[in-house]
């Protein structure tokens, strides 16, 4: 994740230790105080649904998938996160509400040292239910709305699923639990935008997650709704000034940016051409110390059955399943040709990324997305959005961030 907020407007979040190694600068309790050394786990504690998404990255369904861990079975596989050190476990889906055991397992990963998070559509959240959760120990509930009632409703195959996860965002802030607004943008709910953050603040949440679309699970099969980079740059400023907006009228509103790291350079020049050379170099450093795309190194997934995926876009791809070896036998792995590949990937980036001056903070991009779209695993990702000059670094032919 990238932080406009934290970036542009100096906001500081719970996550600035775990990102930019900038605890001791904050104001805000933080997730931990030390730099990320362990990933983020997500684990997608069930395929079943309520919802059929078009873009799930899980491909969920709504009928039971064979397989899926017992509540034993899911309390081992959680000693085991435990026992590696990861700091937080994501329960994602499928839906997991749809699991019974749900409030049981979030505090079971609570007692023993986790920070239990939440990804949910929102439409099964009741009052009661949240602050069920949140007396087991949830941190944080992430609930999606993609787009406005007709444009989401739409997306996610089910009429009344805008309400329902305006419910549950309502739901969650009226018991206090921390709660915060994901948007996956496409050509078909791109015009949404702006209303969609209007919503975010209408309702009194304050913070937003935009994410783009990966190459994954049925995200592959509506790619050709992908926003083309143009559209892509365009709509990335667009929130940026967003955010600018907010904060100048003293909504302190979290912005992230999540699954694109030509982000990462857009920022430091989008900081460049707002405020100066001074406060691009300090966007430049905090993206530096956060390490470019996490695939593989900083985020984990674990699907319903217990294979471990490099993220949670890439089910794909299986580095081993925690019922035969534990999760951290799997992770340090390096026998693992994907997983030796994508952690030097810094060396054998191909295309416009060898060069570019933003590679530190970048990595190339999503290597999913390179993979589904050109068959390479190293070639450039075909959603980087940066201009030529911007990859080289030659100031004759900017015409900055703007354009």
């Amino acid at each position: 994740m990238i932080s406009i907020s934290k970036l542009l407007c100096d906001l500081d979040a719970e996550g600035d230790g775990l990102r930019y190694d900038d605890a001791d600068a904050s104001s805000k309790p933080q997730i931990t105080n030390s730099l990320q050394r362990r990933p983020v786990v997500v684990w997608n504690a069930t395929r079943r649904c309520n919802l059929y998404c078009a873009h799930c990255y899980a491909a969920a369904q709504r009928e039971p998938a064979p397989g899926e861990f017992s509540t034993a079975e899911a309390r081992s596989f959680l000693d085991q996160l435990a026992d590696y050190g990861v700091p937080v476990v994501l329960f994602s889906g499928g839906e997991p509400m749809v699991r019974n055991d749900l409030t049981e397992l979030v505090r079971y990963a609570a007692d023993i040292g986790l920070r239990p998070v939440l990804s949910t559509n929102g439409t099964l959240l009741t009052t009661e239910r949240a602050r069920e959760l949140q007396d087991a120990g949830l941190k944080y509930a992430g609930i999606s709305v993609d787009g406005l009632p007709e444009r989401n409703d739409d997306f996610r195959g089910q009429e009344g699923a805008f309400d329902a996860a305006v419910r549950g965002i309502e739901a969650c802030l009226e018991t206090g639990l921390k709660t915060g607004l994901r948007y996956t943008i496409t050509q078909a709910n791109a015009p949404d935008l702006e209303g969609v953050v209007d919503l975010l603040s209408d309702v009194g949440l304050d913070r937003f997650c935009f994410y783009h679309l990966d190459y994954g699970g049925r995200g592959a099969d509506i790619a050709d709704i992908d926003l083309t980079p143009d559209e892509k740059r365009a709509a990335v400023k667009r929130l940026c000034d967003l955010t600018l907006e907010y904060h100048d009228r003293g909504e302190e509103i979290e912005t992230l940016l999540v699954g694109n790291y030509a982000d990462a350079g857009f920022l430091v020049e989008y900081a460049r051409d707002e405020f100066g050379q001074d406060k691009a170099q300090v966007v430049y450093d905090y993206l530096e110390r956060n390490g470019g795309d996490p695939t593989g190194e900083r985020i984990a997934d674990v699907d319903y059955e217990g294979n471990v995926h490099l993220t949670q876009f890439w089910q794909g791809y299986s580095l081993g399943n925690v019922r035969d070896r534990p999760f951290g036998e799997i992770w340090e792995d390096d026998s693992n040709p994907m997983l030796q590949a994508i952690r030097t990937r810094d060396e054998r980036l191909r295309g416009r990324c060898q060069s570019c001056q933003y590679k530190p903070i970048c990595r190339g991009g999503s290597r999913l997305r390179a993979l589904a779209s050109s068959g390479d695993l190293f070639g450039p990702d075909p959603q980087c959005y940066l201009h030529e000059h911007e990859i080289s670094g030659d100031p004759a032919s900017a015409g900055g961030a703007a354009d």
